[in-house]
Order: C-alpha cells, then sequence, then structure tokens
C-alpha cells in the first residue's frame, strides 16, 4: 500500500507543500504526447519537452509550441549535439518568442550524426545570452552520481562556469538520497548557488524505464539500478515505482540553509496518467 509522505512537523511540510505545488514534469515528444498530456495533466502543472538524439530538435521545439498553445507554461530542452550551428538557435528562440515560451533547459546532449558547431552546453548557453532571447528561466543540468566521460571534479567545474548563465540545476534521475544531499552541499561549499530541482522518476514501470533512457542520457542511473536488486524489483510491482522515499528523505532538507534543494522535477517517461494520480494523492496528503 503507498504510504503518505509526512515529516515530522508542520512547519517542515510548507517547503514540501511548496515543492509540490511547482512539481514539473518531463515528456518525451512521440506521436501522442500532446494527446496524452491534454488528457492527464492540468495547465497548472510546469512542463519540460526532452531533446531526443532519435527525434531531433526541432520536434521537441514543435511540441513544446503546441503545448504552450494550450496554456501550459513549458521549457523545450535546447541541446548542443542537436541546435546546427546559430542561425538555427536563433530561429528555435523566435519560435519560442513568438508562442509565448520563457523558460529553456540546456544540456549537451547525446551525441548523434547531427553536424553541430556547439561543443557542449556552455558554448551553446553562451551564443543563447548573445542573441536578445527573452528567456526568464534557464536550466542546466547536474549530474549528482556522476558521468562515465568526466571526472567529479569536470563536473562541477563545468557548473561553475555555466551557472552564470543559468537560473537553476535539474539533476538527471538519482535514487538515494544521501547522494543528492552531499552533492549539493558539494555545490555550495564550490560557490554554485542556483536552486536545485532532484529528477526523480514518477510512477512508471521498469520495462518503460529500461527501454527508452537509453535516449535520454540517464544511462548512469539505469545501471545504478539494474545494481541496486531492491530498486530494481520494485519495478515488477502492480503500479510501478514511485518517488516517495526519495522524496521523503529530502523533504527536512528542502529549504535548509546547507543546500539549495528547492523541489522536484518528474521524469514521467509519459506515463502520465499514473503520474498525476500519484501526484494528486500526494498533494491532498500535505494539505
Amino acid at each position: 500500500m503507498e504510504q503518505p509522505i509526512t515529516v515530522r512537523d508542520a512547519a517542515s511540510n510548507v517547503p514540501l507543500q511548496r515543492a509540490f505545488q511547482r512539481l514539473g514534469y518531463e515528456v518525451i515528444p512521440f506521436k501522442r504526447t500532446e494527446e496524452a498530456v491534454l488528457a492527464h495533466v492540468p495547465t497548472d502543472v510546469r512542463l519540460t519537452v526532452t531533446a531526443s538524439p532519435a527525434k531531433g530538435q526541432d520536434v521537441t521545439v514543435d511540441l513544446a509550441v503546441a503545448l504552450a498553445g494550450h496554456g501550459y507554461t513549458v521549457a523545450p530542452h535546447l541541446s548542443a549535439q542537436q541546435v546546427r550551428d546559430r542561425a538555427h538557435l536563433a530561429e528555435v528562440v523566435s519560435r519560442c518568442r513568438e508562442a509565448g515560451i520563457r523558460d529553456v533547459f540546456v544540456v549537451g546532449g547525446d551525441r548523434s550524426d547531427i553536424r553541430t558547431e556547439f561543443a557542449d552546453a556552455l558554448t551553446l548557453l553562451t551564443a543563447l545570452h548573445e542573441l536578445d532571447h527573452g528567456f526568464t528561466d534557464i536550466g542546466i543540468a547536474g549530474h549528482p552520481e556522476g558521468h562515465p566521460q568526466a571526472s567529479d571534479n569536470q563536473l562541477f567545474q563545468a557548473l561553475v562556469d555555466k551557472a552564470p548563465l543559468a537560473t537553476r540545476i535539474t539533476t538527471q534521475i538519482v535514487f538515494d538520497p544521501r547522494v543528492i544531499l552531499a552533492w549539493a552541499r558539494e555545490l555550495r561549499r564550490r560557490g554554485i548557488k542556483l536552486p536545485v530541482q532532484v529528477g526523480v522518476p514518477g510512477v512508471v514501470h521498469r520495462q518503460k524505464l529500461l527501454r527508452v533512457s537509453g535516449n535520454l542520457g540517464i544511462g548512469e542511473s539505469v545501471n545504478f539500478l539494474k545494481q541496486q536488486q531492491n530498486l530494481l524489483w520494485r519495478f515488477f510491482l502492480p503500479g510501478g515505482y514511485r518517488p516517495n522515499a526519495i522524496i521523503k528523505g529530502l523533504a527536512p532538507h528542502l529549504g535548509r540553509p546547507d543546500t539549495d534543494l528547492v523541489g522536484f522535477h518528474v521524469f514521467t517517461f509519459n506515463d502520465l496518467a499514473p503520474t498525476e494520480a500519484w501526484r494528486r494523492r500526494m498533494t491532498a496528503n500535505l494539505a
């Protein structure tokens, strides 16, 4: 049976209530994603649209523009491996401005066959700020579990370099609250003071997570899952995995002065109906 998320005292519940009010969903630009969002997600839930190497940057922007037209606050991912050049970037920015999109999330992205002049997220961010982009919220990615192609020092230095060009950090999926807390405290120690949203899976079945994760740049987290058999087994349970344990472990630390943890970013894997049902139950429990 699903247990409600609670903390020890009512005052500590306030940051968690705020976190659930600001909870955002990440969706993948598949053929029926727009239809699924309209059917299951209220317009007060913030959305991001991932940039999948299989789909390309323009498909991400197409869906973001469509969802914005329905009244959603939506942030398209901009991938350094998919934005071809400065002219393409200017076109993307123009389309976002015309659609009233004010949020964006800038990533390095998985390498593809697309020829691009941007080496990484920093060069794309730099080019973005040379334009009259109009974005008021610019997210960048954090990797609390590290990355197979970079050392921890390289990852932290990349965040130091990108932080002045961004307004928030959203982490990749992490399953251990202790890892997240240690990483968030290290951010502060290194002078990186941006609000942090922790990436968690929604109510999703194991099979879907393993099937689509390779195209979302979270392969290292899935490898972690495979190594943690207790966590892996939870994906076989009816209704799939729920992020309650992660959220409960971090709830007492939201808004605390030793970290900049402010909330959660839900990777839905387009399992929107069960994830939204979960969000509503948790919101009601916190009221």
